[in-house]
């Protein structure tokens, strides 16, 4: 879906050969402010769709080998189709309009989510969904809990009744929904962590019983740690998060053009050598 979006040069010294801007979405305003605006809108059809690589994925895929779409932007897809400003007023302003572009935006997911677990060689779903910041939900919990975790759970139904495992990226702090997406979303891993919001370590402790706990090791600190550092936190952290089942080392958040090469060839070094027993 598209939204308006705004780009400047990408000052990211490390590898900016491959990046020439760097972009993100309009906060004030996006393509849809009116009711007028949804009929004008080209909303996308899912059979509209390239499905070319899945279909390759599908014929050539070693049978021990399995392929993840990210699915489910529901309540970041329509935060960028109103702008988050905007978003924000129209909760209380119009109401209303936001219900109906919601409904759009969850049914096109529910179509997507269901085409793509047609495909064998797709083992899993992973919603990404943003919703929260440092030190809450980008919006108030009643309403996430309300207007977007049915669209999640939805979608985790459908993946579950192909016998198929539903993740969830979420970046921010999110804690006063995390039981509803364990217990009834029933997502079953979660991923997208900082230590100035709860280290991995502390997350994995009190949520590892009941999902799988994915990456955590800091992006910031990976930026800016030295090696012996690095390899420290990691060592420490499989020790802890490795106690039980259910964890997969990686990164806290998207692996950045400007997270130094050698610091994250560290981390995964040193996962390489962690022996379980």
């Amino acid at each position: 879906m598209t939204c308006l979006g705004v780009n400047a040069h990408d000052t990211t010294v490390i590898n900016k050969q491959y990046r020439g801007n760097r972009e993100w979405t309009e906060e004030h305003q996006g393509p849809i402010q009116t009711w007028g605006d949804i009929e004008t809108y080209p909303w996308p059809k899912v059979s509209d769709i390239d499905f070319g690589p899945l279909d390759w994925l599908k014929n050539n895929l070693p049978e021990n080998m399995g392929c993840y779409s990210l699915t489910a932007h529901i309540f970041e897809t329509i935060t960028f189709l109103f702008g988050y400003e905007t978003f924000c007023y129209k909760t209380f302003d119009d109401p209303d309009l936001i219900n109906a572009v919601g409904e759009i935006v969850g049914r096109f997911f529910i179509e997507y989510t269901r085409t793509i677990c047609d495909y064998p060689c797709v083992p899993l779903v992973w919603g990404s969904d943003d919703m929260g910041f440092r030190t809450g939900t980008l919006a108030s919990p009643e309403f996430l809990k309300e207007k977007i975790l049915p669209w999640h759970k939805q979608c985790a139904e459908i993946a579950h009744d192909k016998n198929k495992l539903y993740f969830l990226h979420n970046c921010g702090n999110i804690e006063k929904i995390m039981d509803d997406l364990i217990n009834d979303v029933g997502i079953d891993a979660k991923h997208s962590f900082e230590d100035s919001i709860m280290p991995v370590t502390r997350v994995y402790k009190k949520y590892g019983s009941r999902i799988a706990i994915l990456g955590g090791i800091d992006v910031d600190f990976l930026c800016r740690a030295d090696e012996k550092s690095i390899r420290e936190k990691v060592k420490n952290t499989l020790q802890i998060c490795m106690e039980g089942s259910g964890y997969c080392l990686g990164t806290g958040n998207t692996v950045a053009n400007y997270i130094p090469v050698n610091n994250y060839l560290a981390m995964m070094d040193e996962g390489r050598k962690y022996k379980i027993f």
